[in-house]
């Protein structure tokens, strides 16, 4: 009956299997990973499984754009084309649309789904990489063909800010949009170097694809864990070892190598924000030992640091005191198990937003016309509203 499908198809409609025809059992459709821009055939299991048993159908991962509960055929399709997109049908099966799909006998027969343009091609990985190139190329954006790398690092950090904050309401259709936002930024840096003949998407693909596999050798190997801690502790021995590999292969330094900077924190980048960093540093050491014992240590310490910062002298004491400081309140949510920059995040937004109600409660009032107290009186009236004591 394949064979019945496939000549139907090319006597109807023109389309043969040399034209990059994908072929997909119906039961199998969730965990294929088919490209919209090219041609697919869907096969009803009663004419797939005749015609290559199992072959069709395989333990896999369910893939993006498969989650529909249940993960039925017009679900997947109505995820990755759009509702208008047709379908036509083959073996006796009707003709229909993407989205009129929703209760068609899908047993029996066979599907023919024509691709998408590429600009329409909007739910696939594929289409990403091609959108990067084509507002690139010659005819594409005057502003898009100007930017580099350097061009592009300040939107980066924006991007991955805006999907901070947006991962703070939880899983939201806000958070899909910026991480695409994000996942654009990555596209395009893997867009330049290929013009550049340095590198292209299939090359971080692969390398972030065979770190992983390399790192989780419980996962992927006979190696077995009890515990979080051993997989951590293996990772950082396993990061070792690439490491010195590549000084043995003559390989550059990825990062920047300060000759200052211990062993134990090679390949941490000095751009991230200071109590991320703060905090990354102090696991690191912790992880190879140099830790106290308990939280009533850090404790200790954070008094010790608050009494130098108050006997410091001079403004360069100051400021090297208040980081000494800072350090140590950083290992203190970190024993806590606490996020610094989370917490200071929050607390900030908090601050933020009490501050919102006392410019409300100032009914049109200057507040730098205000003194502290009057202030201080609007600040306590904003937390009482608060339900804060």
């Amino acid at each position: 009956m394949l064979e019945e499908a496939l000549h139907e198809l090319e006597r109807r409609l023109g389309v043969r299997p040399g034209d990059g025809l994908q072929l997909a059992a119906a039961s199998a459709l969730v965990r294929l990973p088919f490209d919209p821009g090219w041609p697919l055939l869907i096969l009803g299991d009663a004419v797939a499984a005749p015609a290559s048993g199992s072959a069709l159908a395989f333990d896999a991962p369910v893939l993006p754009g498969r989650h529909a509960r249940p993960p039925e055929v017009p679900a997947i399709l109505g995820a990755l084309y759009p509702a208008d997109h047709p379908v036509h049908g083959l073996l006796g099966a009707p003709d229909a649309i993407v989205g009129g799909l929703h209760g068609a006998p899908l047993a029996s027969g066979a599907w023919y789904v024509p691709p998408l343009r590429d600009e329409a091609n909007l739910a696939s990985p594929h289409g990403l990489p091609w959108l990067a190139a084509r507002l690139r190329a010659p005819d594409g954006c005057p502003w898009d063909r100007e930017q580099t790398h350097q061009s592009l690092r300040r939107h980066l950090l924006e991007e991955a800010y805006e999907v901070y904050d947006a991962l703070e309401a939880g899983s939201t259709p806000a958070l899909a949009d910026e991480l695409g936002d994000l996942l654009l930024q990555v596209v395009l840096h893997a867009e330049y170097a290929a013009e550049a003949g340095v590198f292209d998407l299939s090359d971080v693909y692969r390398s972030i694809m065979a770190k992983i596999v390399r790192r989780h050798p419980h996962v992927f190997g006979e190696l077995e864990v009890a515990s979080v801690g051993e997989v951590i502790r293996n990772w950082e021995t396993i990061k070792a070892g690439e490491r010195a590999q590549a000084a043995a292969a003559g390989e550059p330094p990825r990062h920047a190598r300060d000759e200052l900077m211990p062993e134990a924190f090679a390949g941490l980048s000095r751009s991230l924000p200071a109590l991320a960093y703060a905090q990354e540093i102090q696991e690191r050491a912790a992880s190879l030992g140099y830790d106290w014992p308990d939280v009533e240590g850090v404790i200790d310490k954070l008094e010790e640091e608050a009494v130098e910062l108050l006997s410091a002298e001079t403004a360069e004491e100051r400021r090297e005191e208040l980081g000494d400081l800072l350090l140590v309140i950083v290992n203190l949510g970190r024993k806590l198990g606490i996020d610094a920059e989370a917490a200071l995040r929050a607390a900030s937004a908090k601050f933020a937003g009490r501050f919102a109600r006392v410019e409300r409660l100032a009914a049109g009032r200057r507040l730098d016309e205000m003194t502290f107290e009057e202030l201080d009186e609007l600040w306590v009236a904003a937390k009482r509203e608060e339900g804060t004591p």
